[in-house]
């Protein structure tokens, strides 16, 4: 069989949805398009695989060209075979999940003059182009699997985060109410967390003691 046969020619999209925790809230980094079709709608960053580079390699350039990351969380998450982002052409699309903490965020995140971008709450999207609303909630489920993992949350929490915060991002993405005594006892009593000897301020009630989780910590599933 000859790979020259048009039958057999697609293209191969690379999409990556990253993802990081802000004030309770879960959210993810959008772009918004400049022209047709679907100007000022709201795209995931992606880029077409060229014939001679990998998926993988494409989409850590994606990262760094177009949201100025380097060397963040980054897992396959899957692969859309019916993209109809063009009549003319069939298009593949693999999805990624990125992820980082917002300090990381604000702090190594180069500016991209040529790009209009924004952070938006997983519960409230603009208008988005082409299948990426479907790629969004699709890796929203993959990282309600991935969020009782530890590694996972070291990456969206490695310092200053209240309980309360972190019980708030669990019921969000797991859809479970927890008691809140229990909760943070399955934190502290498996030794899971530590004090800063900070607090978190400016909240009504009690302000909140934030922790750090410890190094070295091994790989676990928590629920």
């Amino acid at each position: 069989m000859s790979l020259k046969n048009k039958e057999y020619i697609n293209y191969i999209e690379s999409l990556v949805n990253i993802f990081t925790v802000e004030h309770g809230q879960i959210k993810i980094l959008l772009f918004r398009k400049k022209n047709e079709p679907y100007k000022g709608y709201w795209i995931l960053p992606g880029s077409m695989v060229k014939s001679d580079t990998t998926i993988e390699d494409t989409i850590s350039d994606v990262i760094y060209d177009v949201a100025g990351f380097k060397n963040i969380y980054l897992e396959q998450c899957h692969t859309f075979s019916k993209c109809d982002r063009d009549n003319d052409e069939y298009v593949f699309s693999v999805s990624y999940i990125g992820l980082i903490d917002s300090k990381s965020a604000e702090i190594k995140r180069e500016a991209r003059d040529e790009y209009e971008s924004s952070w938006f709450s997983i519960d409230v999207l603009p208008k988005l182009a082409y299948n990426h609303e479907t790629v969004i909630r699709n890796a929203i489920q993959l990282l309600c699997k991935k969020i009782v993992n530890i590694s996972v949350l070291k990456t969206l929490f490695p310092s200053d985060f209240s309980l309360p915060e972190l019980q708030s991002i669990y019921e969000k993405l797991l859809g479970k109410t927890f008691d809140r005594r229990n909760f943070r006892k399955k934190f502290v009593n498996l030794g899971l967390v530590v004090p800063t000897g900070e607090k978190l301020e400016g909240t009504n009630g009690r302000p909140a003691k934030l922790y750090a989780f410890k190094d070295n910590i091994e790989e676990r599933t928590l629920f």
